[in-house]
């Protein structure tokens, strides 16, 4: 009798196949049988790249008559700690009876490649007809569909391609240049750092972000705090007045005046003074009066690199560990696939919305939560999301936005207690974009005395709107006190209304110096990283390719901390480069300063995109990433 095959990522995910295909099986060594299917798994990686030594045993040696190296045929290896798993499900793709096998990896790039290997390895049944499973959740009913609606493996031949490359590309630039620049200044930097002895590890990503981190710490040290002084005008009465700042404009007596620092501020204390004094005994006139009503609406839903942010502000974490809290909220069914680049649904999603706001009712037990639906309900708030932001095919590739999926309540109460708040900061994020926009009423005014401007504008929140669940996390200030007198005070004003001088003031201000990443805010810069390069066509072209991936990012800050390039403060998440990071960013900006520019990591990661869309042929990319290689190689030894 012929059986179906199921290849899932990990022993935990083929119990939720079993569940949700409602089988009966016998547990066996490493799998699991029923009368129809057999449910088995990887754990992670099975089969890895093999070192240039499995090639040639001299290669184990790093000299430089043997770089670059570059292998006309790959060799791959099982890695050993896993060769009884990898023989199982060799040997089950290889039974007789098996007549369909299902990949039913982790549905992305990466997921896609382990999955690949082990099938290369193990030369599966011929007979056998391959099939992907593609989920976007571990709900019983996203698991039946996906194993309902699994396309023919080959539908996924050009994802797959791309995963093959990526891989081949960070194993010939890491091995590559990691060899080369050690053995022109490994000795050299050994001396500098006070080591015995020293190895140069560069990384197509991880040395670019490195880059980002020592150029924003050399920033703030350079950085020299310049004071300037601005002009605020008081105007009313003593008890009742409104606030103003002067700014030059092209009619005005200081227009390109070298005593300015900028637009509102002088260089020097006494020339501020000067100035003020030539304006007073004249009368003011409101020249420009605008009232108006703004509306904001609640931000777009979580991708990786946002909640990974958001996790690291609010709950001063590292982004590893938040990927693998979302990864566990995903296996225990609470949420949706977790590594994704999208800030938005489908459109087949958002027709199917109300399963999850229902299940959410149904099953969230949460005092606050239940207030916002129960307020949803009786305000009777739109859950048609078709016409709005929050809906886009075109900005979705493999997965949509992290949303709670309304099930998997019965595991909930096990989980510990930062795992409950970063669910419960999903399912806030998500009910937000069914509520109403916030609106303000601003109202913004132009104070003249001669031709010299005074602005001043103001805004206050008259409804909440989604801003009731997603609360702004600030005191309020001084400043915002200012604003509701100003706005008090103005809305009684008209155009071409005098106004008392009731004082011109001075205020000293001083600008600051960028603020150092933390470890949130450094993977929204990774993945925001084409935004960096200067040359607009080029900008342009790599749109939306970060550095790295959503899958990866994460694993390259905890490498560049466990290889002591950079530090990360455990309390505020604050990186800072090391001693002997910083000493490598100087040798890789000395030899080959490109794998510091975003623009070239940007690039290749594009090239990456493009193979998995089939826009370009795998051969195409493989060609110009050994050109590279070369040329740079070229250049690099006649430096020595």
């Amino acid at each position: 009798m012929s059986k179906k095959l199921i290849i899932t990522e990990k022993p935990s995910v083929a119990m939720e196949f079993v569940k949700a295909l409602k089988i009966t099986t016998n547990r066996k060594n490493g799998y699991l049988e029923s009368q129809d299917w057999i449910i088995t798994w990887c754990v992670g990686h099975l089969v890895t790249m093999s070192y240039p030594e499995k090639y040639d045993e001299k290669l184990k040696l790093w000299r430089l008559e043997t770089l670059p190296f570059i292998p006309e045929e790959w060799k791959y290896e099982i890695i050993p700690q896993v060769e009884k798993q990898f023989n199982i499900v060799k040997e089950l793709m290889n039974r007789e009876d098996i007549e369909e096998i299902y990949n039913a990896g982790d549905s992305g790039r990466e997921g896609e490649y382990i999955q690949r290997l082990v099938f290369m390895m193990a030369k599966p049944n011929p007979k056998a007809k391959m099939k992907r499973v593609w989920i976007d959740s571990q709900t019983e009913e996203e698991i039946l569909r996906g194993i309902k609606e699994a396309k023919d493996l080959s539908y996924y031949d050009s994802l797959s391609d791309s995963a093959y490359l990526r891989a081949k590309e960070d194993y010939l630039i890491g091995i590559n240049f990691s060899r080369l620049l050690s053995i022109i200044y490994g000795r050299k930097l050994a001396q500098t750092i006070q080591e015995e002895k020293a190895s140069i590890s560069v990384g197509r990503v991880m040395t670019c972000v490195l880059g980002m981190i020592v150029e924003r710490e050399r920033e703030i040290r350079d950085f020299v705090k310049t004071k300037y002084y601005k002009i605020i005008g008081k105007f009313g009465e003593e008890t009742a007045n409104f606030q103003a700042e002067w700014k030059v404009n092209i009619k005005s007596k200081m227009y390109e005046s070298v005593k300015l620092y900028n637009e509102s501020g002088f260089k020097k204390e006494q020339d501020a003074k000067e100035f003020i004094k030539s304006l007073e005994g004249k009368n003011a006139i409101i020249t420009e009066f605008k009232k108006s009503k703004q509306k904001e609406n609640a931000p777009l839903l979580f991708n990786l690199a946002e909640i990974q942010n958001e996790c690291t502000k609010r709950f001063k974490i590292k982004p590893d560990e938040t990927l693998e809290i979302i990864q566990n909220l995903y296996e225990k069914k609470l949420v949706t696939y977790p590594r994704t680049d999208a800030r938005v649904l489908s459109s087949a999603v958002s027709k199917e919305i109300n399963k999850n706001l229902n299940g959410i009712t149904r099953g969230f037990k949460d005092e606050e939560i239940q207030g916002y639906i129960k307020k949803m309900v009786e305000e009777k708030y739109s859950t048609n999301l078709s016409k709005t932001k929050y809906v886009n095919d075109s900005k979705i590739t493999d997965h949509y936005a992290i949303i709670p999926t309304g099930q998997g309540y019965e595991n909930l109460n096990q989980l510990p207690n930062l795992q409950k708040e970063i669910y419960k900061v999903i399912v806030k994020r998500f009910l937000a974009i069914f509520y109403p926009p916030a609106e303000y009423n601003k109202i913004q005014a132009t104070v003249k005395i001669d031709e010299e401007t005074f602005n001043c504008s103001g805004k206050i929140c008259i409804k909440q709107g989604f801003l009731e669940i997603l609360k702004p996390n600030k005191q309020s200030t001084e400043d915002d006190k200012n604003v509701e007198n100003n706005i008090e005070l103005l809305k009684n004003l008209k155009k071409g209304q005098e106004v008392k001088v009731y004082t011109l003031e001075i205020k000293d201000s001083e600008t600051s110096p960028p603020t150092r990443y933390n470890s949130g805010s450094i993977i929204l810069a990774m993945e925001n990283a084409g935004k960096l390069i200067e040359e607009e066509e080029l900008r342009e072209q790599i749109k939306g390719a970060g550095i790295g991936t959503s899958s990866t990012r994460a694993e390259i800050i905890k490498k560049l901390e466990k290889i002591k390039y950079i530090e990360i403060n455990s309390k505020t998440q604050i990186i800072m480069p090391t001693t002997k990071g910083e000493k490598i960013y100087d040798i890789v900006n000395y030899s080959m300063p490109d794998m510091l520019n975003p623009k070239l990591t940007a690039s290749w990661e594009k090239g990456l995109d493009m193979v998995a869309k089939k826009e370009i042929q795998p051969e195409e990319f493989m060609t110009k990433l050994k050109s590279y290689i070369h040329s740079k190689f070229d250049k690099l030894v006649v430096k020595m």
